[in-house]
């Protein structure tokens, strides 16, 4: 092989390793990691994608790599003030997972997660309030009809007897029974699922669940709702209090009776001790009368002077027979 033959093959062999040495320094290559998908572009316009994870090939300085997340992302909306079908106020707050599975179309038509993000907020805010105003209050606070199937028994206590206890319990019952469910918290939750899917699948979305995390009452509503509970409370209050006045009748009455039973017991005891004693009294008289008349008669004269007399309030004379005694009078003279 001549020189000449010789000097233009390693001119060229240099030449072709020079330019494999740009083309690596230019960087043909780019790895996708676990979890992450691209979409490559040549001038603006979508030339290929990749989902699967490992090295892969880009043309140089023409072609753009654009890198999405694989994995399951998460939207947290703002809570919303919604009215129900029966025009009462509540606050929302969902949450949802949703994911990229077309990163071509979602290039196309969103462009990054920011403005995904942006756009599921239109639609999911939208299909959020058409849904919650579309169905009642019950259908979204509630979940099921359990509720009804509970049985509530007002504990009693200091009661004297079990039919006491019943009594009471029976004025304490409340019949609040809740109106049936058809739907309930997670049918909203899917019907927002299926109403919102219809649009984020023209992004490339993939919409996996949307999820009610919180219902609050409204101030207005709320306070609605404690009245209410204050007047069930009161109910109950009061039937506690017409329990207790029933009770002290009933002690009063009981009380009473046996008051008049003890008093007429000591009138009737008292009465015969009178009785006795004043048999006694007339005995002992009657002895001392026949023992001696003039000192009895002076002794019972004396006694009702001595009663008389202080409370007297007129002017007496005493040539009255009634003071014969004091002056030593006797009946003969």
């Amino acid at each position: 092989m001549s020189t000449a033959t010789n000097k233009k093959l390693i001119t060229t062999l240099i030449v072709v390793v020079v330019f494999l040495v740009i083309f690596v320094l230019l960087g043909p290559f780019y790895i996708l990691y676990e979890g992450q998908q691209s979409v490559i572009t040549r001038f603006g316009k979508i030339v290929n994608s990749e989902q699967d994870s490992g090295l892969k090939f880009k043309m140089p300085l023409i072609d753009t790599v654009v890198v999405y997340p694989k994995k399951i992302l998460s939207w947290d909306g703002a809570a919303q003030r919604i009215p129900t079908k029966e025009n009462q106020f509540i606050w929302v707050d969902t949450t949802a997972r949703w994911r990229i599975a077309d990163p071509a179309k979602y290039y196309e038509t969103v462009n990054t997660v920011n403005n995904g993000i942006f756009r599921l907020n239109d639609v999911l805010d939208s299909s959020i309030r058409t849904i919650i105003s579309e169905n009642f209050l019950n259908e979204a606070v509630r979940n099921s009809n359990q509720i009804n199937d509970i049985k509530i028994e007002e504990q009693v206590q200091s009661v004297e007897s079990n039919e006491d206890a019943e009594t009471l319990r029976n004025l304490t019952v409340t019949q609040s029974r809740q109106e049936t469910i058809t739907i309930g918290r997670d049918g909203l939750s899917n019907m927002m699922y299926d109403q919102a899917k219809q649009f984020t699948a023209g992004f490339g979305i993939e919409l996996i669940d949307i999820v009610i995390r919180q219902i609050r009452y409204s101030d207005d509503l709320t306070e609605s709702v404690y009245q209410r509970m204050i007047k069930e409370r009161n109910q109950i209050a009061e039937a506690y209090r017409s329990y207790g006045r029933g009770q002290l009748a009933q002690w009063q009455g009981q009380t009473e009776s046996e008051e008049k039973q003890i008093l007429s017991a000591a009138y009737s005891e008292s009465e015969k001790i009178k009785g006795v004693a004043d048999a006694s009294a007339a005995e002992i008289y009657a002895k001392s009368y026949s023992a001696d008349p003039e000192f009895f008669e002076l002794w019972r004269t004396l006694e009702s002077y001595r009663k008389t007399i202080p409370g007297l309030n007129k002017v007496l004379s005493t040539d009255m027979e009634y003071f014969d005694m004091i002056y030593g009078k006797t009946v003969e003279d």
